[in-house]
């Protein structure tokens, strides 16, 4: 009994140990990453945010990794955009009908077949992806960004 006991303890506290929140795992998987940022950028990230100046790596602590990387270049500097996506519900009416079929059985003898006349009508919801945020860098350093991603 001791032991079922201490086994379901164990298994409670590993369930709720791995239910903190995304920037606190990132941070404890990349220790030496957060140790390069100056203080007020660890603060940032600790909140999920992001600010002019802040490396690529203190905007990955904050918003983990991009959806995509787009690279090019602003007034001959390097420019790398990192895009993030989220997904929005769309709602829908659907109509449809049932349907059947009557033809000629196996071989052409008889008929096989079945008919099923119904009519649906429900709603139905779709999700679409957008860019929900993005984050501009040139020299490796935020210049811009727009939106915290959800």
């Amino acid at each position: 009994m001791k032991i079922l006991r201490l086994t379901l303890i164990a298994a409670a506290f590993s369930m709720l140990a791995s239910c903190a929140a995304p920037v606190t795992r990132r941070i404890e998987r990349n220790p030496e990453i957060y140790a390069k940022l100056s203080e007020e950028h660890k603060q940032n990230v600790q909140a999920g945010k992001v600010e002019e100046g802040m490396s690529k790596e203190g905007v990955f602590l904050a918003w983990g990794p991009p959806s995509r990387v787009a690279k090019g270049s602003s007034g001959g500097k390097p420019l790398e955009k990192w895009v993030y996506t989220g997904e929005r519900p769309v709602f829908r009416q659907v109509y449809g009908f049932g349907g059947g079929a009557w033809g000629p059985g196996v071989w052409g003898r008889g008929y096989c077949g079945f008919y099923d006349p119904f009519i649906f009508a429900g709603p139905s919801v779709d999700y679409v992806p957008f860019d929900a945020a993005h984050v501009d860098f040139v020299g490796g350093k935020v210049t811009a960004f727009a939106a915290a991603p959800r």
